[in-house]
């Protein structure tokens, strides 16, 4: 077993496989621009090692990702306005456009809460296996904003435009066995079975041709996904505007004091 020294990710290599672990747990593993940035080296060394055949992402604790950390994240330039068109241009979109074109097979345990850009870096995966106990949330339209990280066309390409206008626009929790009935998830496990499952499934795909699983996701890529770069540069355009509207700051402001926003459209 081979371990890369990280701060907020582990990443551990055995029996040919990358387990890539998202690693704040007290903050159920929200994304800073540090989780970021480490979680992109731990991609490029699973990419380049060619010892590793296989990649699993999961969290640490009892989430997978509970999605950006707004008080960590550097969503903020120094004169204190919103700048998440840097944070998602520079750190969360080549992140996404990495996992779906590593030429290996990325499997993702979700093991708790998947909400925003941390739901999009589930469903980014190749394929997707969630604890019984786990649940996807997309709950940007709640305080303001629009989607990002991916969000809108993973999820088109996974449960097509019906499904993905209800998680959306309605910003409800997925349970677990709703999102694999609905294609968000590819199996349901047990808690307690979820990463053994998961290394299962790894090291089946260890065990296969490198070669057919490169070319497998790029043709998959080009027939779900054919303009996924433009499509997130088009999200951080629309999240920017979002993030400087006064619909974004009531949004923020009632989910801190805990009551019901009052939107305008401002």
């Amino acid at each position: 077993m081979t371990e890369h020294e990280f701060q907020t990710v582990k990443l551990e290599v055995r029996e040919r496989v990358a387990w890539i672990t998202l690693n704040r747990p007290q903050s159920l593993n929200a994304w800073t621009l540090e989780l970021g940035r480490e979680l992109m080296a731990a991609l490029e060394l699973a990419g380049s090692d060619a010892r590793v055949r296989a990649v699993v992402l999961t969290g640490a604790g009892r989430a997978f990702s509970s999605g950006a950390d707004l008080r960590e994240g550097g969503i903020f330039d120094e004169h204190g306005r919103p700048d998440v068109l840097s944070a998602l241009r520079e750190v969360y979109n080549p992140l996404i456009i990495t996992v779906r074109e590593l030429p290996k097979p990325v499997v993702a345990a979700v093991n708790g809460v998947a909400a925003g850009v941390g739901c999009s870096l589930a469903i980014a995966a190749d394929l997707v296996l969630a604890a019984r106990s786990a649940y996807l949330l997309l709950a940007f339209a709640n305080i303001g904003l629009a989607l990002d990280g991916g969000a809108s066309p993973l999820l088109v390409g996974r449960v097509g435009h019906g499904r993905a206008s209800e998680m959306a626009l309605l910003a409800e929790r997925v349970p677990a066995e709703q999102a694999c009935a609905w294609g968000l998830v590819n199996r349901v496990c047990d808690d307690e079975q979820l990463l053994e499952e998961a290394g299962a499934v790894a090291r089946r795909l260890a065990d296969g041709s490198p070669g057919a699983y490169a070319a497998i996701k790029r043709t998959l890529n080009q027939s779900a996904y054919p303009q996924l770069a433009q499509l997130l540069d088009m999200e951080a355009v629309a999240q920017q505007q979002r993030a400087e509207s006064a619909d974004f700051a009531e949004g923020v402001s009632a989910f801190i004091e805990k009551r019901a926003p009052q939107f305008t459209g401002a």
